[in-house]
């Protein structure tokens, strides 16, 4: 029965590391985005091309802070389980009971380490925009 709570938190520490990794992820394609959008925008003298960082960063930040949550949630599930006595445990992979307090979106999206990038990207586009409307 030990072997079957320890496969059980396995599962629940693989769904942790792949919200971790899509949180990851979506920084890395945030980041990836804006910068392809400045080069176009340089190069073309477009000022519209940076317009677009505007419509999706907080489409990132938002999948952001879903995908942190999600991650928090499993985080709870996976305490959860882990102080359970192997014979109390249903295996259930529902994280939604979790979805309190710091775990929602709300909260996740305006956590220092997801808005700070978020706010950050948005700052250095506002500076660029400054920049080209100088020129």
């Amino acid at each position: 029965m030990a072997e079957d709570k320890r496969k059980h938190l396995e599962f629940i520490q693989n769904v942790i590391t792949r919200m971790n990794s899509n949180s990851f992820l979506i920084k890395g394609w945030a980041v990836t985005l804006t910068s392809a959008l400045f080069a176009l925008a340089a190069k073309d003298s477009n000022v519209q091309y940076v317009i677009v960082t505007y419509i999706s960063i907080p489409v990132f930040w938002g999948l952001d802070g879903y995908y942190l949550s999600l991650e928090r949630q499993y985080r709870e599930l996976y305490l959860d389980v882990a102080g359970k006595d192997e014979d109390a445990i249903d295996y259930s992979m529902d994280a939604s009971s979790h979805n309190k307090g710091r775990n929602t979106w709300l909260s996740s999206v305006f956590l220092g380490t997801v808005w700070g990038v978020y706010v950050t990207i948005i700052v250095i586009t506002a500076f660029i925009m400054y920049i080209f409307h100088k020129s």
